[in-house]
């Protein structure tokens, strides 16, 4: 005997399912609903609204027109207009100028609406009250996002595509944003605007395949179900894959924070041996916890950026690295650096004066003990590594003396043909500007020897016909 069908629920209740099941609200909260005027936030507003008594909140509207489409724009604020007051909820309307804004900042258009709209919000939901803001990105949405991280560079993160619930840190305050209909097809918004005669306006720029989030759309998410009809229940499996793997992720790297990372000022100091000790997940993932700490912010960071940080780790003290948000990671003796400006931790001290070195022996200076041994050719063992390297004696000229560069400053560095200005072979290796008059240049009566921790004269390489050498290790104190 065949059962009874099973009754599907509508779609009111399934949102508010979600909704319960992922706490997206609050009783007695106010939440700020962004509505454009297009399909998916009107039918969002209008779900919330038939949802209000069962949620126990309070909604306000917010329509921001960002003056990019004329007529068009100011149409729908008048259509969001009589939505809000036909269903008898607040609203607040603001026009702001996205043109302008995307030139003074030289961002890309889609960016730049972008940061308007939460700068917008993120005042609005303090003028109110609001906790939270809800948006209409739907399961569509959602599927976009998993590809478009795909096609620009994603770690497992950007694999789990939309969350229910994000927090967004905007002009230093922290925005929570929800997103009630992420179980939600874009044609079932549609079928339910039509039901209520909602006629929401259609924004012809979605149209366009300029953005790469609408050539996703348009184009590649079709070719795609050409192969795989299936690829939207494919993504959304792998979202809940990647999301469940991301938690666990988390709680390693919420045990592990306090042992290997510590915030200075605006700067994180990251412990390099026992970050080294890790899993390497759990090290990446603590990278990205880092980056957003003292970015705020993961958008523009790539999985290859996090992987050049990760093939940097073993490098000598002095390397670093530039990321987006003007951040740079530094490597340290003992320690990694992350932020915009770590000069007050910078690993080279302040070096000025002239001073010289004893050979064989120990030699201190303001910031430094460095050490000098002179051994046969036979002896070698480390040869030119960071902050330890190996010199020809047989080549030396003088008395050696260590001090900070001086204008002028040539030397021929080991490998290369011809002299090469210092000033030149710094920018070269990518020394940042505020290290460069501190890093320490070892020079004979002849010229430059070692531009420590970089790069020894080819003029002293260890060759052949060396018969002894002279070791030097430059050590913080």
């Amino acid at each position: 005997m065949a059962g009874k069908p099973v009754k599907q629920q509508s779609l009111d209740q399934r949102v508010l399912g979600f909704i319960e099941d992922n706490r997206l609200t609050v009783r007695g909260q106010t939440l700020l609903v962004a509505v454009s005027g297009g399909q998916d936030s009107v039918c969002l507003l209008h779900l919330l609204h038939q949802l209000k008594p069962e949620l126990g909140i309070k909604l306000h509207v917010a329509h921001l027109d960002h003056q990019l489409r004329g007529k068009e724009s100011a149409g729908d604020a008048r259509y969001v207009a009589r939505l809000a007051k036909s269903l008898g909820i607040p609203a607040t309307f603001e026009k702001r100028d996205v043109a302008a804004y995307q030139k003074q900042h030289g961002l890309s258009l889609e960016e730049a609406a972008r940061e308007v709209r939460y700068n917008f919000l993120v005042e609005t939901a303090a003028a109110v009250g609001a906790t939270s803001v809800a948006v209409g990105h739907t399961l569509d949405d959602h599927v976009e996002t998993i590809l478009l991280h795909l096609v620009r560079g994603t770690g497992t993160r950007g694999l789990r595509g939309l969350r229910p619930v994000t927090k967004r840190r905007v002009s230093g305050k922290e925005l929570k944003i929800v997103r009630p209909l992420l179980t939600v097809r874009r044609a079932e918004t549609g079928a339910y605007c039509d039901r209520f005669e909602l006629k929401p306006h259609q924004d012809a720029t979605n149209l366009s395949t300029e953005p790469l989030r609408n050539r996703v759309r348009l184009e590649l998410l079709p070719l795609l179900k050409g192969y795989n009809s299936g690829i939207i229940e494919a993504l959304q499996r792998t979202a809940k894959i990647a999301g469940d793997d991301i938690a666990h992720l988390e709680k390693e790297a919420a045990r592990y924070w306090p042992k290997v990372a510590d915030k200075q000022g605006d700067v994180i100091v990251m412990d390099k041996k026992a970050l080294l000790k890790l899993p390497v997940s759990v090290r990446r993932y603590l990278l990205r916890q880092a980056i957003e700490t003292v970015a705020g912010d993961l958008k523009d960071i790539e999985a290859r950026h996090i992987e050049e940080i990760m093939q940097a780790m073993d490098k000598p003290a002095g390397k670093h690295i530039n990321l987006p948000y003007e951040l740079v990671f530094a490597i340290d003796y003992d320690r990694y650096l992350l932020g915009k400006d770590i000069s007050p931790l910078n690993p080279f001290p302040v070096l000025a004066g002239e001073y010289p070195l004893k050979i064989p022996g120990k030699t201190l200076i303001p910031g430094w003990r460095i050490d000098a041994s002179v051994t046969e050719r036979s002896g070698l063992t480390t040869g030119d590594n960071g902050f330890i390297a190996d010199l020809d004696f047989g080549c030396l000229d003088g008395k050696l003396t260590v001090r900070p560069r001086q204008r002028g400053d040539r030397f021929q560095p080991s490998g290369m043909k011809g002299m090469k200005k210092v000033a030149q072979f710094m920018q070269d290796v990518k020394i940042p500007g505020d290290r460069r008059d501190r890093v320490p240049i070892l020079a004979d009566e002849a010229g430059i020897l070692w531009v420590v921790g970089y790069r020894t004269a080819e003029r002293v390489k260890i060759t052949e016909q060396t018969k002894k050498v002279l070791q030097l290790k430059f050590e913080r104190i």
